[in-house]
């Protein structure tokens, strides 16, 4: 049995059709028709037929695919575990990361993952979806994100979580001076700065919102974390932020802490193919991460009463 035609079988069965399986291989989607077909010329069966304009797998398929899936897994194991052991040259060891994660809080996750000089690291941001496909593929070893892999994903990977962080807002001094003596209620006059609307920080903010009865002023909506910051140190509008890396924000943007936006927090997770971290760089970063994120918070200036305003949601505030 070819196992790259039986690789490009898998693909396709594990991206949903043809076509994307073809544009995540950079490969014409005749090439890889015409591979399939091969593999099902030599096996003697159909593993895909044609359903309408798309494709599903035959009884003979699924139960190719079941074992192509376990072939796949154990050489991403095996090349994990061979890349490990001595051998003279750094090991290559590939990250992605959504933008909801810190470049401070991955900086602190990584670098001792560097300094160890058995390592070359490359690192790289995308959406969750692309990464989790370049994962499939064996071009990453591990994502770190701020979401599990999502329910129902054709990716077959696993969620390792790595810690919680309670949240903060941030804003540049002179605003930050304006708002604390009366937060959050002070908030219902102020500017804010908020994550995109897929980022999990987002509903949980609104909800915090609501939950105080707060109408804001929301003057920009960031997909990219790292941009809201640069925004929030211009003195444009609070924003938050993790707690958990709150000296290095403070440090980089010039920024302080408003107050502590309880309730709301944020979870990291590294997604890998293995169920249980076999990957000696996925177990080491597993075990930093138990030393940076906890569910305590900085300490904060003291709450003042907060003064009722119109019930609204986030959404309509806008």
């Amino acid at each position: 049995m070819n196992l790259k035609h039986l690789h490009y079988f898998w693909a396709i069965a594990r991206f949903g059709g043809l076509s994307r399986a073809a544009e995540q291989l950079k490969l014409s989607p005749g090439t890889l028709s015409g591979q399939v077909a091969e593999l099902q010329l030599g096996l003697g069966v159909e593993l895909l037929r044609q359903v309408g304009r798309g494709l599903e797998l035959t009884d003979a398929g699924r139960v190719a695919y079941s074992y192509a899936d376990e072939i796949f897994g154990l050489t991403d194991e095996l090349e994990a575990q061979v890349r490990a052991m001595p051998s003279g040259r750094a090991r290559l060891f590939r990250v992605g990361m959504t933008d909801a994660v810190p470049r401070s809080l991955a900086y602190r996750l990584l670098a001792p993952l560097v300094e160890d000089q058995g390592v070359r690291l490359t690192a790289s941001h995308e959406r969750l979806d692309v990464l989790l496909a370049e994962l499939a593929l064996h071009r990453l070893e591990v994502v770190i994100a701020d979401r599990p892999v999502p329910t129902g994903s054709a990716v077959k990977a696993y969620n390792h979580v790595l810690g919680t962080t309670p949240m903060g807002l941030f804003a540049a001094p002179a605003l930050a001076k304006h708002l604390r003596p009366g937060f959050p209620a002070s908030l219902a006059v102020a500017p804010l700065l908020v994550p995109g609307r897929d980022s999990v920080v987002y509903e949980q903010l609104r909800q915090w919102l609501e939950s105080h009865r707060l109408a804001v002023r929301i003057v920009g909506e960031f997909d990219d974390g790292g941009l809201m910051k640069t925004f929030g140190a211009s003195g444009i509008g609070a924003f938050p932020a993790p707690l958990t890396v709150r000296i290095e924000i403070e440090r980089l943007y010039g920024v302080e802490l408003v107050g502590v936006l309880e309730g709301v927090t944020e979870r990291y997770y590294a997604i890998s193919t293995e169920r249980r971290a076999t990957d000696p760089q996925v177990v080491r970063l597993l075990a930093l991460a138990d030393n940076l994120l906890s569910e305590s918070s900085a300490p904060v200036p003291p709450r003042q009463a907060v003064k009722a305003s119109p019930r609204k949601s986030l959404r309509k505030a806008r």
